[in-house]
């Protein structure tokens, strides 16, 4: 029976149908503002790149020139310039090379998973076939799923490549990398880019060793107790021989041990709060950080803690604010360096994430200039943003308190403060008052 708090059945095929229609409405509405956002990215990627061409600028000048005017929208908008530096190449890409796609897309007849696959699998095409596997793309598409779109798109690629599959692979190892992309709960993904037949190998050989593992638990009362599914004992092999293997590639590598390649050792930059250390049940209040990526678990950094060889510097903060006032170590360093990193934790362009342990110590007023070689003139800044502060027109001020104020080539300002340690004393509302034993709960006469 209807209970009166729904549609009834008979309404409910019309109300869905009038839905469907809203979402697809919304969704064409959408397309079309992202289109016009991709027009727009085009045309500032297109204005910094004419402004180069009459100078006769390299190619990393103009690399530059991109860079400077991402950091523009990146900082407007609160993004990575990188990111939109990313964005800005494949807006010029596709106004440049797929008109029909972006036409399609505007018009709502495309969404952007379609638009990417359409840009991935193009690129490695040459310049002057892309017009016609733009044309081709866009017909293909109709009716399909972006996911079905790549596969006909794939085989649509490779009959209009002028070269063949295996010049092209020897080209695409040049591609090869390795990444991470920061996950939830403390974990993340190391992704490596290499050539096919080596991941497969590679992921072979750890399900062999995986399942040795496990079927030897059988036999070893040891690890019979061993819980691990396959799948987590090929990461923790991974994790292992890539931590502690030496590399086959070292020159220096004898028969008696690992060489140079081999003595090199993993290096993170970690924030423990003393009490989260002390008092596990502060865990969630004052996490511990991996400078760069987020918070990790008390254990793991207690277990660094007590298995690292490298001296922990001391930060003291100020205990409302949380500002650094002062670090010490037990091994004698350069006091600067210790406070800045301390101070810095990143590279302090605006939205940038990069460890100081990755950073150069920049002269925020240049040293060649008459700029003081001290902590309110200097700060953490990674390769990419101190070589835009050097050859761009963006400017920078440090403030009091490490506190720096960049200034865009359109003259707005954005400024980037150091994030503040957690203050060591909370202030926190009075507990309420404990009730009344004697107290009926009636009402006072007065």
């Amino acid at each position: 029976m209807h209970d009166g708090t729904s549609p009834p059945n008979t309404d409910r095929p019309r109300i869905l149908s009038a839905l469907v229609n809203e979402v697809h409405r919304a969704s064409t509405t959408l397309a079309a503002a992202e289109a016009a956002r991709t027009r727009a990215l085009a045309e500032v990627g297109h204005l910094a790149l004419d402004v180069m061409a009459g100078l006769c600028a390299s190619s990393r000048a103009a690399e530059l020139a991109l860079r400077e005017v991402a950091s523009e929208i990146a900082a407007a908008e609160n993004m990575s310039d990188r990111t939109v530096q990313t964005q800005i190449t494949r807006a010029m890409t596709l106004v440049d090379d797929y008109p029909e796609t972006l036409t399609a897309w505007e018009g709502g007849h495309l969404t952007r998973a379609h638009v990417g696959a359409i840009l991935d699998i193009g690129s490695p095409l040459p310049v002057d076939v892309r017009g016609e596997f733009d044309a081709l793309a866009v017909t293909t598409a109709e009716g399909l799923s972006p996911g079905r779109l790549r596969s006909r798109l794939a085989a649509l690629a490779e009959r209009l490549h002028p070269t063949t599959l295996t010049e092209r692979h020897h080209r695409g190892r040049d591609t090869r990398s390795v990444r991470i992309t920061t996950g939830p709960d403390g974990m993340s993904d190391l992704v490596a880019t290499l050539p096919t037949v080596l991941a497969v190998g590679i992921y072979d050989r750890l399900t062999h060793q995986a399942r040795a593992l496990i079927e030897t638990r059988l036999d070893d009362p040891v690890t019979a107790t061993d819980e691990r599914t396959t799948a987590q004992l090929r990461a923790d092999i991974l994790t292992d021989l890539l931590l502690t293997g030496s590399p086959e590639a070292d020159p220096t590598r004898t028969g008696d041990g690992p060489g140079t390649l081999g003595a090199i050792r993993a290096r993170v930059q970690v924030v423990v709060p003393a009490l989260t250390m002390l008092v596990p049940d502060r865990e969630n209040h004052d996490p511990a950080e991996l400078i760069g990526h987020g918070p990790i678990d008390a254990e793991t950094a207690r277990t660094l803690a007590d298995a690292t060889t490298v001296p922990w510097d001391r930060v003291v903060t100020h205990p409302i604010t949380g500002a650094v006032l002062h670090t010490d170590t037990y091994q004698r360093t350069t006091a600067i360096d210790r406070h800045l990193r301390a101070r810095d934790r990143h590279c302090r362009w605006p939205g940038c994430t990069v460890p100081a342990i990755r950073c150069e110590v920049d002269h925020t007023h240049d040293y060649a200039l008459g700029g003081p070689t001290d902590v309110a003139n200097l700060a953490h800044l990674c390769q990419r943003h101190h070589t835009q502060k050097q050859f761009t027109r963006w400017g920078v001020e440090q403030l009091p308190g490490g506190t720096l104020q960049w200034t865009s080539p359109t003259g707005r300002t954005y400024t980037d403060e150091p994030l503040p340690y957690s203050p060591a004393v909370r202030f926190l509302p009075d507990d309420p008052p404990p009730p009344d034993p004697d107290a009926d709960g009636s009402s006072p006469p007065f």
